[in-house]
């Protein structure tokens, strides 16, 4: 028999690691680690003349904070396990990054690419219409979003399917986030969390006393970074770093294998390339190194697993040669690999807050669905007109002209990308920083993941004493 822990167990292993470091009551951390509501489904649908029975779930981790808030991931390693793990991981997520809502999560067992767009919008909607039957989702009850095999398709059909089922109700677009900006969806959403990930490794890096203690200079400019898996997280990721960190991508893996490029790859080149060839394999200035996993191997100063979790393992802790770790996906370091990772003084930035900007930017959705307006609609143009009569009065006192090219760029108002990619930069940074503070509060503390849980689970703690449930 295995020895291997569940990705749930391990969860709660992590969660009563921090809570030694606290003086919550035993009673409550326990109260905190259970998932509320387990709902498993079954329902049949007909594909080619047969019927097939699908398998699929909804989590509810905690109800300390409504609603709930979660991902549904479409994947054939879907279990109930895995979505009680990330409906987990959401709650401390959340109370991390000033998110009010509880963790959720919701998982379909199959393979999207075994199933048409139609049979893929049957199942989405059956799912949907049991969510509603069970009263597993709402704008206040719970509210889903993509996840791994998602996306903004897939959350149009949830919102389609929930109106038409309950008609009439006011704020029913805010039921979902993750929706296609023309079904009320936000700008800046499908790239958020891939932008989160830069921001909390550009404030990570600018801490020149915690880069001296493993090697590097402050700041993340010219840092080189391999990013495994190049879905929505790892694609934006590498794009955001490389444009606007001027970071050094030098690895890259795909579910086809690894490609290691030391003079560096051009990640949108590397995308064009691969959507017409089929692969990242062959990119001129790369070398095929092996299978998935080989580029986490390769020396670098920041290493991104964006794929799915379990991809360093005890095997090949030992071999990882990264001074950073970015878990841009969730739980991509097993628990038996985090101490040797540790020990090797690697700064690991842990799943639930290095990949927190997909959720905090639903927030931003969610709040735009519940105020039924655009941000900076109201805002813009009154902006606009101010900043132009200080830039006139400037112009004025000073006999400089300013060209077009300037006037516009210092007068412009804030549009809603703007604004939700101010808001996401800001909430990554005071997140950092509440971590760092832990740090300082607790030196017993060795490893960024345990002083986030800390962090996560005094908020928590705090609104379940407040309610007056544990006085």
């Amino acid at each position: 028999m295995s020895g291997k822990i569940s990705f749930f167990k391990s969860v709660e292993n992590y969660v009563d690691k921090a809570a030694a470091f606290t003086d919550i009551p035993k009673g409550l951390v326990e109260q905190i680690k259970v998932c509320n509501l387990v709902l498993q489904i079954r329902f049949p649908i007909r594909v080619d003349g047969n019927y097939q029975v699908i398998e699929a779930y909804r989590v509810q981790h905690s109800h300390h904070r409504l609603p709930t808030k979660g991902g549904i991931r479409y994947a054939e390693t879907v279990d109930q396990d895995e979505v009680m793990a990330l409906a987990s991981l959401m709650t401390f997520k959340c109370a991390l990054v000033d998110v009010p809502f509880g963790g959720a999560k919701g998982g379909i067992k199959i393979n999207p690419a075994n199933f048409s767009e139609e049979q893929l919008q049957n199942i989405t909607r059956r799912y949907t219409s049991e969510l509603v039957k069970k009263n597993f989702i709402g704008p206040g009850i719970d509210v889903p979003a993509p996840d791994y095999g998602t996306g903004p398709r897939e959350m149009a059909w949830i919102l389609d399917t929930y109106q038409a089922l309950r008609h009439g109700e006011v704020d029913s677009i805010a039921c979902v986030t993750g929706k296609p900006v023309t079904q009320n969806g936000i700008r800046g959403r499908a790239e958020a969390t891939g932008r989160g990930v830069f921001y909390g490794l550009r404030e990570c890096m600018r801490h020149e006393e915690d880069m001296v203690k493993i090697g590097l200079t402050k700041g993340i400019e010219g840092k080189t970074m391999v990013v495994q898996g190049l879905g929505n997280v790892g694609s934006n990721t590498a794009l955001i770093s490389q444009a606007e960190g001027h970071v050094k991508i030098i690895g890259i893996a795909e579910r086809e294998g690894s490609i290691h490029g030391p003079d560096g790859i051009d990640v949108e080149k590397l995308l064009a390339f691969r959507k017409e060839t089929g692969s990242i394999i062959g990119f001129p200035g790369t070398k095929h190194i092996g299978d998935a996993s080989a580029a986490l191997e390769l020396e670098c100063d920041i290493l991104v697993p964006a794929a799915l979790e379990n991809q360093i393992t005890l095997d090949n802790a030992s071999r990882i040669k990264a001074k950073i770790i970015a878990e841009a996906a969730n739980g991509p370091i097993t628990a038996d690999a985090d101490p040797i990772l540790i020990a090797k003084g690697i700064i690991i930035l842990p799943d639930f807050y290095i990949n927190a900007g997909g959720v905090t930017v639903s927030y931003f959705e969610w709040l735009k669905n519940l105020s039924h307006h655009r941000f900076g609609r109201l805002e813009n143009r009154f902006q606009h007109d101010a900043y132009r009569r200080i830039v006139m009065k400037v112009e004025e006192f000073t006999g400089k002209t300013l060209s077009d090219r300037d006037r516009d760029l210092l007068t412009r108002g804030g549009t809603e990308v703007d604004l939700v990619n101010s808001g996401l930069e800001d909430t990554m940074i005071t997140a950092y920083n509440q971590i760092k503070e832990t740090f300082r509060q607790h030196p017993d503390i060795k490893d960024m993941r345990t002083a986030a849980f800390v962090c996560s689970l005094k908020k928590i703690a705090g609104d379940y004493i407040s309610m007056g449930i544990f006085p």
